[in-house]
């Protein structure tokens, strides 16, 4: 079945609401390179992959089936074709070398262009133009990976599977991937559904070589998949691709190559940051595929637990992390809150100088964001907030407020094109998060979300936190005190073991992964040790910040070293 064939069965008045769904892969099929999620891998990074995912020339690959989800140019499907030609021979029958290879491709031009090279190849290997044809037309599927029909499951899945957010892709799309893909949770992205539909066409025994973003390895959207992992496949080897070229263009978050296989879980297989060469991961492939540790692999007895994030350190630090978590309670536990400031979804329209803002005093907020606070204390740039809610709750009744109500008449068409208030037309005017004033008179710490150390602020005069900021305020622990802690490098080692990291080496302290730090209770931290803690943040001493801290955790001398790196 071709893809045109595909989406017009989508079409089929036996099948409501999938015209919108086939008008989508339609648009899918004729959209660029960014909507796609569209990254091509180097040769050597390819050859690396099929090498651990067991797909070699010393194998009989004509009796094997591979998956190819997303092939693009080809990067992965011209290499793999290469090593299956290199072991097929004529008696081996065109059936035999029909049924090996399968292939995705979207986007229309793309396909047509690696087809004909994969009709040019196949000749240049002695088929005939007609046999070619028909071998190609066998191994390369026009349309969506996610809604294909294939002809039975593959020994070894490879491939870069597309990086693409939710809110690119059509909603009664989306809503057709939901429908089918469990581990599509909170704001996944699409390469989540490709790893679980590509894991359920595994045989047993067979492998998953991918490369792709690491996050969900760690935050929460992953978890769902991390899970399906743990419980029905094992996590066979790990490749950390932090600071390696491995695409042909540069990416923001950090790659990682993942083999899974289906079969029973048992150790994985750990590799580092690899040189980029030919030479260098042949060597590494050979020892991640022996048993025996060496300067650049070690080995985890299992790292898949239930939904936990992956840890692949085996570090002095995460002996410590361990002991923490087992001995005190999360920081929200501890009586502590965790949120993220407000976001607007126009800020150009509800943002600006606050003296300028022309709307009732009441009505609009003095705004914090991370450039106020870039030094390590509050320096305010005048910024205020519009805000559009009562205090109790609910929208505020324009006809109440005419200044407010000319303010946001006259910026209507910016705002009223947000998602947020084409779902709920008649309150165009909300902000995307609820403002609540109290929380501008609240004292509370400020963390901006990317950082490569822990920045905490702490801030007592009346702002309200804007959507690049998290803050934590508390009923129990005064927030000096908890600053020092935050300051000692607890905040860092905690974050740094469950974030992704970004380019440059920077951290994303974003409160799934800040609501992991434990913190003893209140309570159970002496007045003298209080008076320190406090003392030590007002003075910005991290010196001091790290002996109190110290104290309050019952470290050893071996585990301050871990937090401070000497």
């Amino acid at each position: 079945m071709t893809f045109r064939e595909a989406s017009l069965s989508l079409k089929s008045p036996a099948l409501p609401g999938m015209c919108a769904v086939a008008d989508a892969v339609d648009r899918l099929s004729e959209a660029g390179a960014e909507a796609r999620g569209a990254i091509y891998t180097r040769r050597e990074v390819v050859d690396f992959i099929l090498d651990l995912s067991g797909y070699t020339a010393n194998r009989p690959l004509q009796k094997l089936r591979l998956m190819e989800p997303s092939f693009g140019g080809g990067d992965f499907l011209f290499p793999a074709i290469e090593r299956l030609l290199s072991v097929w021979q004529t008696e081996d029958g065109l059936s035999s070398l029909r049924h090996a290879i399968r292939a995705v491709e979207v986007h229309r031009e793309t396909f047509d262009l690696t087809r004909f090279r994969v009709i040019e190849r196949l000749t240049q290997a002695g088929l005939s133009e007609r046999d070619a044809r028909d071998v190609a037309s066998s191994w390369l599927i026009h349309g969506d990976y996610l809604l294909a029909s294939f002809d039975g499951q593959f020994d070894v899945v490879v491939g870069n599977p597309p990086y693409v957010r939710q809110e690119l892709i059509a909603d009664a799309l989306m809503e057709e991937y939901r429908a089918r893909y469990r581990t599509i949770y909170d704001r996944a992205d699409l390469y989540i559904p490709f790893i679980e539909r590509s894991l359920d066409l595994l045989t047993d025994g067979g492998r998953l070589g991918f490369i792709c973003a690491d996050r969900w390895m760690k935050n929460r959207y992953g978890g769902p998949l991390r899970r399906m992992v743990a419980e029905n496949f094992r996590l066979r080897t790990y490749v950390d691709m932090t600071g390696s070229s491995a695409f042909h263009s540069e990416v923001v978050a950090y790659p990682a190559i993942t083999i899974i296989s289906r079969e029973p879980g048992g150790p994985t297989r750990i590799g580092r940051t690899p040189e980029i060469s030919a030479q260098a991961l042949s060597r590494l492939a050979r020892e991640l595929l022996h048993d025996t540790d060496t300067i650049d692999v070690r080995e985890i007895a299992r790292v898949p637990s239930g939904d936990d994030p992956w840890i692949f350190d085996g570090s002095d630090s995460v002996a410590l992390l361990r002991r923490l978590e087992a001995a005190f309670p999360t920081l929200e536990n501890a009586g502590c809150t965790v949120r993220i400031g407000v976001a607007t979804g126009a800020d150009k329209a509800f943002i600006a100088p606050f003296a300028n803002l022309d709307v009732e005093p009441d009505r609009k907020l003095p705004l914090v964001m991370t450039r106020d606070i870039r030094n390590g204390s509050v320096a305010w740039q005048g910024l205020g907030v519009v805000n559009p809610f009562k205090d109790d709750g609910g929208l505020v009744d324009l006809a109440d407020y005419p200044r407010l109500r000319r303010y946001l008449e006259e910026r209507k068409l910016v705002i009223s094109r947000r998602h947020v208030a084409q779902k709920a037309p008649a309150n165009w005017y909300r902000t995307i998060d609820r403002i609540y004033p109290a929380l501008a008179r609240r004292p509370k710490l400020l963390i901006p979300d990317i950082k490569g150390e822990a920045h905490i602020v702490f801030e007592d005069e009346g702002l309200y936190p804007h959507h690049n900021l998290y803050y934590i305020t508390s009923e129990t622990w005064d927030l000096k005190a908890l600053q020092a802690v935050l300051l000692s490098g607890i905040a860092r080692m905690f974050v740094a073991t469950y974030s992704t990291k970004m380019r440059g080496g920077f951290l994303r302290f974003q409160a799934q992964y800040l609501r992991r730090i434990r913190l003893p209770a209140w309570e159970d931290v002496s007045d003298e040790l209080r008076s320190r803690l406090a003392n030590a943040a007002e003075s910005a001493d991290l010196n001091a910040c790290n002996a109190a801290t110290a104290e309050l955790y019952g470290l050893s001398v071996a585990e301050q070293l871990v937090l401070t790196g000497d």
